[in-house]
């Protein structure tokens, strides 16, 4: 095979390759047994037709079109990797020659990779990170397990505050008319919470069991119901009951109710302080090693970035996003509705994501170059196991999943994120 690749533009150009004799003629072989199976001609028994009949009678022609998408594939594939060329986007193939007796030769269109050129992605200097435990930290740490075992006590004649609880009857109103979803009865909800309409539980702080009153809000100008978006409404509303917050005191029963590897709260502090600083530590260092990636991204010229391969990096999101919903039992066509939003939406929500996500990957693969990184079998072997426990599956069902290149290039991924990160710094 002759492969040449001719530069159009930054990232595209045209590729020229051609197809042997010898491949086409095993090519019309293989797509005439295929054809002549089902054929059934005048003389021959079903399937019996020989070649030179079928030549005379339907022309050799009429096996290129089958023959050719047959070949293709491994013929472009060849050509890609004799050019040295890495394509990004599905080419565009035209037809130059399909002539008897001769190589049948082609173009395909193709984006490739950007060029990147490295700026310093070594010795890095990036932000300084807290690690410190203050005494705020373990106190708040202790109030939300307070929180977590408070317990609900009827209000007797007094009026709600915020972070008390109510139960009420509702219904609501747009125009003097009653709207769909718009009502409830012996709901409970937390004052303070935010999870009403904005200005709906302010308006309950100071009222008593056994009232009724309205409530006049204004829907926000995004909210998920489109036809109740920035329109003005009344809620009836009656309270049955008014319940506050009765918390735990802090001391060492308490401490022994929420971990019975404790025996008095001071033992709990302790251990919440450790937890606290290895929380602290493990989340600096991803923020070390985020920076330092950053930096080197930051540091790097790539020209031209190709919008495919953001759009396909928004694909992939979607779909895993999409995923994980269907998880949930939300199909796309129910998360559209619930949000209240379009599928052009979410591509442009993920698109800043994407293109940051391609740019790393593509400075981390020139990293990978620059420092020469191979992965070795030894590394894939490690690597399946590893996956294999990560996820309890097989590492059969890993091998099948992922291809050995596949994995190599993970590997090689990872190395050079480490060669950037080991080596960053954080700020005196």
């Amino acid at each position: 095979m002759t492969a040449t690749w001719e530069k159009k533009g930054t990232n595209d150009g045209v590729l020229s390759f051609d197809i042997p004799q010898e491949e086409i003629q095993k090519g019309l072989t293989k797509t005439f047994n295929k054809v002549r199976k089902n054929l059934t001609v005048p003389g021959f028994r079903k399937g019996k037709i020989s070649r030179q009949v079928f030549n005379r009678m339907y022309g050799e022609a009429s096996l290129y079109e089958d023959t050719l998408n047959d070949l293709l594939p491994t013929a472009y594939e060849a050509a890609v990797q004799e050019a040295g060329i890495d394509p990004v986007s599905q080419p565009k193939i035209d037809i130059v020659s399909m002539e008897a007796a001769e190589p049948w030769k082609l173009t395909a269109e193709v984006i490739v990779k950007p060029e990147v050129k490295l700026g310093k992605y070594k010795d890095l200097t990036v932000p300084k990170q807290d690690r410190e435990v203050t005494e705020k930290d373990v106190e708040d740490r202790l109030t939300r397990e307070q929180t977590a075992m408070a317990e609900l006590v009827l209000k007797e004649d007094e009026p709600a505050a915020e972070g008390d609880t109510v139960v009420i009857d509702f219904e609501g109103f747009l125009n003097g008319e009653p709207f769909e979803g718009g009502k409830a009865e012996n709901h409970s909800l937390e004052l303070g919470s935010g999870s009403f309409i904005p200005g709906f539980e302010d308006q309950l702080i100071g009222h008593k069991a056994g009232e009724e009153l309205e409530v006049k809000v204004t829907f926000p100008e995004d909210y998920q119901a489109k036809d109740l978006a920035g329109q003005e409404a009344i809620f009836k509303v009656k309270i049955h009951e008014v319940k506050a917050k009765e918390l735990p005191k802090l001391d060492d029963e308490f401490a022994k109710d929420v971990d019975d590897g404790v025996a008095t709260l001071d033992e709990l502090k302790k251990k919440y302080h450790t937890e606290i600083a290895e929380t602290k530590e493990k989340a600096a260092q991803e923020a070390v090693e985020d920076a330092a990636i950053k930096g080197a991204v930051d540091n790097a010229e790539i020209v031209d970035l190709p919008q495919v391969m953001i759009d396909e990096e928004v694909k992939r999101s979607m779909d895993e996003f999409f995923n994980n919903m269907q998880r949930q039992g939300i199909n796309p066509e129910m998360y559209y509705q619930i949000t209240g939003t379009k599928e052009e939406d979410l591509k442009k929500q993920m698109e800043g994501e994407a293109e940051g996500r391609v740019k790393t990957n593509l400075v981390l693969e020139a990293v990978a170059a620059a420092e020469d990184l191979q992965a070795t079998d030894e590394d894939v072997e490690k690597e399946i196991k590893t996956l294999s426990e990560q996820f309890n599956m097989p590492a059969d069902q890993i091998k099948r999943i992922l291809t050995t290149d596949m994995l190599k290039h993970d590997i090689v991924m990872k190395q050079a994120a480490d060669i950037v990160t080991s080596s960053a710094q954080e700020e005196k």
